[in-house]
């Protein structure tokens, strides 16, 4: 049987299933239950310097992109750090961590950018017997406008800066947590790394609004007549996520700091997405908000399932593994030619693929035949791009077929070559050697 147990950055934990710093880890309740219901580790909601609590607003805070059926696709907060005095979380985390010493228990933190800030809250915060930081440098509302969060995260100077500070005037391991409002996230991450960082988490919240009431013309969500725009995070930010992922796990730069992945983990797939790429553990927050704590036993056995059936014996196996097959778009085979073929036993004849194809593509699939309604790919006008396979609506009733070498290619005449040709060699870059 699979073994889910992971060790990130020095932190030990029986599975990688993390929730994220956010409203389900902000009180103690919420952590017990949530260790009770199998999660294997914990970031603390965000911790702010002593003296007068944050105040939230005390309306609504919540916005969502939902599909017709009321599915949840995108979901927007303006909540900001946690309102509860530093007192209260502290001892609240070491009563926890007392209670659960095989879990990962990690404290966000967020204070002022000047040193004695930090140098003041770090010792308090070891002090409950925690397992590791994170410096939430991402938070893209509310706490940005007082110089905190993404304000930080969008500063790669900053980064650097304040990492050395906490590495000096802390013993635990040290997670940066990165904004994805930012143009290239290689930067933060490269700073973070300079700055001693141990590992970084990545993504929070993008910058979002969520939409208007179409009645009142008031933004939503909106407090008293007034709304501010807040951080966007769930399925719909998954892509996002990966590819910026990605990008930090294939940078010489930053190659082998351990990443956190966060943004719209689900599913064990999600998870095996995300890990696949580089990250040795997943965060969840908006999953947990819509269904519950006990969404990580499905989570935890869907992924020991999947290990079993690929023969993996444990998380770390599985971590990067997809790395090298992500590249820049110049070096992709351009000799490689793709296909689609109708499986027209499955076929309902819906008519989606021609549709889809017709008005927006290459016009590469026949609707009649023979008089008849009939749908049938015509390879000499197929490109390949595979709409068609994502319009229909019958799983794998449209597949692509891959042309071996020797094979004509009916759309160009020729024969389809086995030597990979990519932009840096064609003959039409100009800027080839």
């Amino acid at each position: 049987m699979a073994d889910l147990s992971t060790t990130f950055a020095g932190i030990t934990s029986p599975n990688p299933f993390w929730l994220a710093s956010a409203p389900p880890t902000d009180k103690a309740v919420n952590v017990n239950r949530a260790f009770e219901a199998g999660w294997g580790g914990v970031v603390w909601k965000t911790l702010g310097e002593a003296g007068p609590p944050v105040v939230n607003v005390h309306g609504p805070r919540y916005g969502a992109l939902l599909s017709n059926d009321r599915r949840l696709l995108g979901f927007n907060n303006i909540e900001l750090i946690t309102d509860r005095d530093l007192e209260t979380n502290l001892r609240e985390i070491a009563e926890v961590k007392r209670l659960w010493p095989d879990r990962a228990l990690v404290v966000s933190i967020m204070v002022p950018c000047n040193e004695d800030a930090w140098k003041a809250i770090l010792p308090r915060v070891e002090d409950t017997g925690c397992d590791g930081i994170e410096l939430n440098f991402g938070c893209p509302h509310g706490m940005s406008e007082r110089g905190m969060g993404a304000a930080v995260g969008e500063v790669p100077e900053y980064i650097q800066m304040v990492t050395a500070w906490c590495k000096q005037y802390s013993r635990l391991p040290v997670i940066v947590k990165l904004t994805p409002n930012i143009t290239d996230v290689r930067f933060p991450a490269r700073a973070a790394k300079a700055g001693g960082a141990d590992a970084v988490s990545l993504i929070n919240t993008i910058n979002s609004i969520i939409g208007v009431d179409p009645y009142s013309l008031t933004m939503v969500p909106s407090t008293g007549g007034k709304g501010s725009h807040g951080g966007y995070c769930g399925p719909a930010v998954k892509p996002i996520a990966l590819n910026m992922v990605a990008e930090i796990a294939r940078d010489p730069q930053t190659a082998g700091i351990p990443i956190s992945g966060i943004g719209g983990v689900g599913t064990w797939r999600d998870a095996v997405d995300f890990i696949a790429l580089g990250a040795g553990n997943v965060q969840v927050c908006t999953a947990a908000m819509v269904y519950g704590f006990k969404i990580v036993q499905e989570m935890a056995s869907g992924l020991s399932d999947y290990m079993d059936d690929m023969g993996f014996t444990s998380v770390s196996q599985i971590v990067g593994r997809a790395v090298p097959t992500v590249s820049d778009w110049r070096y992709l085979n351009l000799n490689h030619v793709s296909k689609a073929v109708i499986d027209q036993d499955k076929c309902i004849e819906c008519g989606r693929c021609h549709i889809a194809c017709e008005d927006t593509s290459h016009q590469a699939i026949w609707a009649v035949k023979d008089g008849k309604r009939h749908f049938e790919v015509n390879e000499a006008e197929c490109v390949g791009c595979n709409l068609c396979t994502l319009v229909c609506p019958v799983p794998e009733c449209i597949t692509l077929r891959d042309l071996a070498p020797g094979e004509v290619d009916q759309r160009t005449g020729k024969p389809v070559s086995a030597t990979p040709l990519n932009w840096t060699q064609h003959p039409n870059n100009p800027m080839r050697a």
